[in-house]
């Protein structure tokens, strides 16, 4: 569960920072048209930190960590973040300076979107293999343990 919590902080930071670089870079440039800039700082807010929020909150009810495919999730979907928000960074830096987009930017944010989409199948590949599980009937593993101790909880 720690690492959603790290990611989601990460992403958190990441994403005002971003959203300043936006702020500023154009400023100082004296831009004022559309860039990917703009979108940097809401992809990395939304998909990486509200995103991890919600994984984080999957995660402590069905107990999604500790398993190979929600490793393999937390990868597929942080390099595919990164790999997105990357291209962003490039395409919109390259605009505001006015210089030519080369055609593998958006090869690549494709590849990068690719890999989250194959994240998000395995999270849900994975939070349906848990939702098949029977629920647990009896008393949670603190109760448990209280009630062999003779104290209440």
């Amino acid at each position: 569960m720690r690492k959603s919590y790290y990611a989601a902080h990460v992403y958190m930071i990441l994403g005002v920072i971003s959203g300043l670089y936006y702020r500023e870079f154009t400023k100082a440039k004296d831009f004022d048209g559309d860039t990917q800039l703009a979108l940097m700082h809401t992809h990395l807010l939304s998909l990486g930190m509200m995103g991890f929020l919600i994984v984080l909150a999957l995660d402590k009810q069905f107990g999604l960590s500790g398993t190979k495919l929600f490793t393999y999730f937390f990868w597929f979907y942080n390099a595919g973040i990164a790999i997105t928000v990357a291209m962003m960074f490039v395409h919109g830096t390259e605009t505001v300076l006015g210089d030519h987009v080369p055609e593998a930017v958006p090869l690549t944010a494709g590849l990068g979107h690719t890999l989250l989409t194959v994240g998000l199948i395995l999270l849900f590949v994975l939070i349906g293999k848990r939702l098949n599980e029977p629920a647990k009937t009896g008393p949670s593993e603190p109760e448990q343990q209280a009630e062999t101790a003779g104290t209440p909880v």
